[in-house]
C-alpha cells in the first residue's frame, strides 16, 4: 500500500521528495533520463503527467510541456508503456497525474486495470470530485489503487473531511489558489493551513505549488510529509540539462 510505504519512508526521513514529469516532454527518452537521474538522488515517489490538451491546473510551463508532449505524439498507449518500464526499473511508487477526459474515453475500469498490471500505485485527477466519481471510486478500489484528493486553503473543513473520506495513500495540499508554476509564500499562514489540513486526515500530506529549492523544503519539515516539486525541475531541465536537475535534487536531499 502506498499510505504503509510513505510512513516507512518517513521513520527514515523527516520529509520525503515527490516529483514530477510529463511523459514524452521533450521526448520520451529524455523523460526516462529524467526519471533515471531524480531516483538516482533519492527521490521517495514520483508523479507521471499523462498529457492533455487542456491542463486546468497547470501553470505555463507545465502547459508548455503537455503541448509540446502531444504535438510529438505522445499517446495514452505510450505512456502505459512508459508507466511498466518505468516502474520495473525503479523501485519507487509511481502515480499517474492527469485529467478525467483521458481516463472518460480510455474507459475508467479499463483504465484503472492498465494502472495495476503496469504497476502505478495511484492517480491524481484534479478535475474530478468525488460526486462524479463513483466509477472512478469503484474502480480504483477493485484494482486496490490510491485516489488521491486535494485540499486547498480555502477547502472548507467539512469538505476537507468529506473529501478525506475518499483518499488512499496521501492527501495532497496545494499552497495556493491558482496553478502550478507560481510564486508561493512559505510562512506561518501555509503551516495553519497544513495544521488544519493535518485535522482532517490521518493520511500523510503532501504540499505541491510553489515548492521550488532547499529552503523551501526545510520550511515544510514538521508540517508536510511530503514535497512536490515540478515546475522547478522542468525549468532546470530546459535551461541547464537534466545535470542541473540531478544536482538540485541531490541539494534538496541533504539532510532529510
Amino acid at each position: 500500500m502506498l499510505e504503509s510505504y510513505i510512513k516507512k519512508r518517513l521513520a527514515k526521513k523527516d520529509i520525503l521528495l515527490m516529483t514530477h514529469i510529463v511523459i514524452g516532454y521533450p521526448s520520451l527518452e529524455d523523460s526516462l533520463a529524467m526519471v533515471k537521474a531524480m531516483v538516482e538522488e533519492g527521490v521517495d515517489l514520483m508523479e507521471l503527467q499523462i498529457p492533455f490538451s487542456e491542463p486546468i491546473a497547470d501553470g505555463p510551463v507545465i502547459l508548455h510541456a503537455n503541448q509540446e508532449s502531444l504535438a510529438r505524439g505522445t499517446s495514452v498507449k505510450k505512456c502505459l508503456d512508459f508507466a511498466e518500464e518505468v516502474t520495473s526499473s525503479f523501485d519507487i511508487p509511481f502515480l499517474f497525474m492527469t485529467y478525467y477526459n483521458i481516463l472518460f474515453k480510455y474507459g475508467v475500469d479499463r483504465f484503472a486495470e492498465q494502472m495495476r498490471t503496469k504497476n502505478i500505485k495511484g492517480a491524481i485527477v484534479p478535475d474530478l470530485p468525488p460526486e462524479e466519481g463513483k466509477d472512478y471510486i469503484d474502480a480504483m478500489k477493485q484494482n486496490d489503487l490510491a485516489p488521491i484528493y486535494i485540499f486547498s486553503p480555502t477547502t472548507p473543513k467539512e469538505r476537507m473531511d468529506y473529501l478525506a473520506s475518499f483518499g488512499r495513500g496521501f492527501i495532497y495540499c496545494v499552497a495556493r489558489k491558482g496553478v502550478t508554476g507560481l510564486d508561493t509564500s512559505f510562512s506561518d499562514q501555509l503551516g495553519t493551513y497544513l495544521a488544519q489540513c493535518r485535522e482532517a486526515t490521518s493520511l500523510p500530506l503532501a504540499l505541491g505549488f510553489g515548492v521550488k529549492d532547499k529552503d523551501d523544503v526545510d520550511f515544510l519539515k514538521g508540517k508536510a510529509d511530503i514535497a512536490v516539486i515540478g515546475t522547478q525541475t522542468i525549468r532546470l531541465m530546459e535551461k541547464d540539462g537534466i545535470g542541473a536537475v540531478r544536482d538540485f535534487i541531490a541539494n534538496l536531499n541533504e539532510g532529510l
